[in-house]
């Protein structure tokens, strides 16, 4: 455990701060000790569009990026003032060197990142708008009153003005 403390670096982003801005290269592997970044892109028309977001006690990685180090599609942004454990790639390969099974207990966390993704994004596209708030609500339990509403209504895919009706009738 000292090892690993001894490596990670403490960020503190302010609100509107990216951790990791469209293209460029993912350098750092992010643990999210406070507030809520949440992971974004612009689509043609310049909206930007919520895909995802990443609240305490997870890891914030555009694995893609990290891995081939190409530049990012998405950027990760901070919603709420952040504090991040940051690992860079040299400390995340001299923690491998050091530590047995190092990089079975990344494969680990990143299998399940990526079944839980899958999973969320199956139901984005099977489910009704309703339906995809309320499971909102159970994957993100009390993140509703800590981010913009415009946020999560992108994040659902539908129009702000329908996330208020989705709200007024399930309360």
């Amino acid at each position: 455990m000292e090892l690993i403390t001894n490596k990670a670096k403490l960020l503190s982003l302010k609100k509107g701060d990216c951790f990791l801005e469209v293209g460029r290269v993912a350098k750092q592997l992010g643990f999210v000790m406070e507030g809520v970044l949440r992971v974004c892109w612009y689509n043609n028309s310049g909206e930007d569009i919520t895909r995802a977001f990443i609240p305490e006690h997870h890891f914030a990685l555009n694995i893609s990026s990290f891995n081939n180090e190409t530049p990012s599609e998405v950027c990760f942004e901070a919603i709420s003032n952040c504090k991040l454990l940051v690992f860079s790639k040299k400390d995340l390969t001299e923690l491998s060197n050091t530590i047995p099974d190092w990089n079975g207990i990344l494969l680990k966390i990143t299998a399940t990142a990526l079944t839980n993704k899958s999973k969320i994004s199956q139901n984005m596209l099977t489910q009704d708008a309703t339906t995809r708030y309320l499971e909102f609500l159970k994957i993100y339990p009390g993140l509703t009153n800590r981010i913009p509403l415009s946020a999560l209504a992108s994040y659902l895919g539908i129009k702000q003005s329908s996330l208020s009706r989705i709200r007024k009738n399930i309360t």
